[in-house]
């Protein structure tokens, strides 16, 4: 008798993965779900991609808390870390006149402290890309972890996000120089070239020269109210703001990079890639919060309704 053995093959989905904080930010109003990482990974998730949240909390009510709602968003906490020592991390979030946040960031709490774990090789080696900031290097022991998953990575996106006053030039040096995509404001491209003694003239000659300095291949510069750039090479796709009632600017500038990251991985055309990340940033910007309850289907009536 001849035994035949089935071959089942199955396509793993492709999937992203954001390092760094989870927290609560603290509103006069209420508490919320965030950290810029975070923020990226929900609106991505949104987008319909899988995405992976590699961070720590602590084993705390408000990690307990934490926990329950991302899961309750669909999204994964097999790499959220328990801390036994360190808390679950709040930051006290203002909103001014406005509509401007401003952060005040407690140091010295969970995600300060994350472990590299064996785990960690696949998930970062097989990922379509890895979603890191600055602020999450604060700590010693995070900074370690962090440069030993830049190695894994094949896709390494540097949301820049100063947050003062943890800034350290230095380290950010090391950041942009392993970085493939760097996304940043126009304030924080002006401290870059401040901190390297150059001057300011034009944005393209300025993108240019960290593009050069740092050997990275595509630069993000959004602006706000004025829109975007995406610089790839030598080549420059800007695109406008779209006209909306602003909610609040908490997250903006996540769900811009969300959107982009959204396309970007499927290897869209660049002027598709940076319009879905004007879209998100708007649409997000339109709601309260960071990660406002929506369907991909409200997204997109949004979007069809603005281009």
């Amino acid at each position: 008798m001849i035994m035949t053995e089935e071959v089942m093959t199955t396509e793993k989905r492709p999937y992203i993965v954001c390092f760094g904080e989870v927290l609560w930010d603290i509103f006069p109003e209420g508490s919320r779900a965030g950290g810029a990482p975070f923020n990226v990974a929900y609106n991505v998730h949104k987008m319909g991609i899988d995405v992976k949240m590699l961070s720590r909390i602590g084993k705390d009510e408000l990690g307990e808390k934490l926990t329950d709602k991302i899961k309750s968003w669909e999204i994964t906490t097999d790499f959220i870390q328990v801390d036994e020592v360190h808390p679950t991390s709040t930051v006290i979030a203002e909103i001014d006149e406005h509509n401007e946040a401003s952060y005040e960031i407690v140091e010295n709490v969970a995600w300060d402290f994350i472990d590299f774990l064996p785990e960690h090789q696949d998930l970062v080696a097989n990922a379509e890309a890895f979603v890191f900031g600055s602020l999450s290097a604060r700590n010693e022991k995070t900074r370690e972890t962090l440069l030993q998953l830049l190695e894994l990575a094949k896709l390494k996106i540097f949301d820049v996000n100063f947050r003062p006053p943890f800034i350290d030039f230095e380290f950010i040096k090391i950041l942009l120089n392993k970085a493939d995509i760097v996304k940043m404001n126009k304030a924080e491209m002006k401290q870059i070239l401040e901190f390297m003694g150059e001057e300011y003239t034009s944005e393209e000659e300025s993108v240019s020269f960290i593009q050069k300095k740092f050997q990275v291949n595509e630069i993000i510069l959004t602006k706000g109210s004025k829109g975007a750039g995406y610089f790839v090479g030598s080549q420059n796709y800007s695109f406008p703001a779209v006209p909306i009632t602003i909610a609040d600017t908490v997250g903006s500038g996540d769900a811009f990079l969300a959107g982009f990251i959204s396309k970007r991985i499927q290897n869209q055309e660049p002027e598709e890639i940076i319009k879905e990340g004007i879209a998100l940033g708007a649409f997000i910007t339109s709601k309260s919060g960071a990660c406002p309850d929506y369907r991909y289907s409200e997204f997109k009536n949004f979007k069809d309704s603005k281009f």
